[in-house]
């Protein structure tokens, strides 16, 4: 794997678990209340996409278990529909996809490990 490929999964990794370390002991309606949890979380899954977006194609083509364009996907509607986040959607990416990414990811890693 290149060098600048590990490095971004390393990002997507470390975006994914600050995220869920913002929600631990958090409920959804928390996000209805509490601004800097939202930015946050938006802010931790932009990361994310961006790094999966500078992944390259054929690190892609190796670890085929991500959702590679969802990720992007999702990325770009919280960048450009910034005025415009279903908190419900988020609350729900962060709880329900996450720990699966944090898992393939770490799993990648620790597979790639540099020495």
């Amino acid at each position: 794997m290149r060098r600048d490929d590990r490095i971004r999964l390393q990002h997507m990794f470390d975006g994914a678990r600050e995220a869920l370390s913002f929600v631990q002991e958090r409920r959804r309606g928390d996000l209805d209340s509490d601004r800097l949890l939202v930015l946050g979380l938006v802010k931790a899954i932009e990361i994310i996409g961006e790094a999966t977006y500078q992944v390259s194609e054929s690190t892609r083509a190796e670890v085929p278990g991500i959702p590679w364009e969802d990720i992007v996907g999702m990325r770009h509607r919280l960048v450009h529909a910034y005025f415009d986040i279903n908190l419900d959607i988020l609350w729900r990416t962060v709880q329900d996809d996450l720990p699966p990414l944090v898992s393939a990811l770490e799993a990648v890693l620790a597979k790639d490990e540099p020495g």
